[in-house]
């Protein structure tokens, strides 16, 4: 369900435009990129709230813009636009921008300078992506966003949960959430936010952004991560797979456990241990040294095996 406080300054609506509307559009596309340019940000004496670092150097604006999987039948739906470092750029490549942001005075000005994009005041954790599908009248949108470091896990989290609505992402993050994003198995970083973006997407850093690159500057570096929202295993119905993540937490809920000893509380020891032996693992091994395939493995034999959960879970 939505909870949106108020939406502001819609824009032209999808589908093939009258000339007429397609006139107006693309006045105000040029009175956008001439803001764009000549970027005087309003806001500039108010300090920043919610953990926001506006983008602005214009070298790594373009290099984010190129850097995305964009197409230009694309709808983006921009998080967090902030002062509108990316909009107009992202207006120039896609379809249609619909930019969610929390922030009222920032809403209010992102409506001035760009009268061509639609604004929606609104937090992103609530924000129902397939509803705005359906009414964009599309299947799929392309999701962009610059994430406050502090709530980026749960906005991950929120957008997996609507893959389904989702093409593609490309998202700024701290560098370090973006290496447990991509890590690999066997590495410090490789957890459980690792399998659960690789379980429905490929994920890709394309770059690091300095903190120089913002205002104002974060104390780590940033990086550019691109998703193609894809299931890794396809056959799998949403039930198994949010099973198999509910599965995955448990396995790492105590990295320094090996896996035996961090499941022992949820299915009963000896189907633990046949299991894995099955799966020709030894019980000393801890989580992060299984591929997301291989926990799939386990995960499969313990499910399927009757009897195998304990009885008091």
């Amino acid at each position: 369900m939505w909870d949106f406080r108020f939406w502001i300054g819609i824009g032209p609506s999808t589908g093939a435009l009258s000339a007429a509307s397609g006139s107006c559009y693309d006045a105000a596309r040029k009175r956008g990129e001439s803001n764009i340019q000549n970027l005087k940000f309003k806001l500039s004496s108010r300090r920043p709230k919610l953990g926001q670092h506006f983008l602005h150097d214009q070298r790594y604006r373009s290099r984010i813009l190129e850097a995305l999987p964009l197409e230009a039948c694309d709808v983006v739906f921009e998080i967090g636009p902030g002062r509108g470092a990316m909009t107009g750029l992202l207006a120039e490549r896609a379809r249609k921008v619909i930019a969610i942001e929390i922030d009222r005075a920032l809403a209010q000005g992102l409506k001035e300078d760009f009268p061509y994009v639609e604004i929606i005041l609104a937090d992103v954790l609530r924000v129902d992506f397939a509803a705005l599908c359906r009414e964009q009248g599309i299947k799929q949108g392309f999701v962009f966003g610059n994430l406050p470091y502090y709530i980026t896990s749960p906005i991950l989290h929120h957008l997996f949960a609507q893959r389904d609505s989702i093409r593609s992402m490309g998202l700024l993050m701290q560098s370090e959430v973006a290496e447990r994003v991509t890590a690999a198995p066997g590495t410090r970083d490789y957890g459980y936010l690792t399998v659960a973006a690789q379980l429905y997407s490929q994920p890709l850093t394309a770059f690091t952004v300095p903190p120089g690159a913002f205002s104002p500057a974060p104390k780590v570096l940033s990086a550019l991560v691109t998703f193609q929202m894809k299931a890794r295993f396809e056959l799998w119905t949403r039930a198994t797979g949010d099973k198999f993540l509910g599965f995955v937490k448990r396995c790492f809920a105590q990295k320094r456990k090996n896996l035996l000893n961090n499941l022992v509380g949820f299915y009963l020891r000896d189907r633990i241990v046949q299991a894995l032996e099955e799966a020709h693992k030894s019980v000393n091994l801890r989580a992060e040294q299984l591929s997301l395939e291989e926990l799939a493995g386990v995960f499969e034999r313990l499910t399927r095996a009757a009897g195998g959960a304990r009885k008091d879970n």
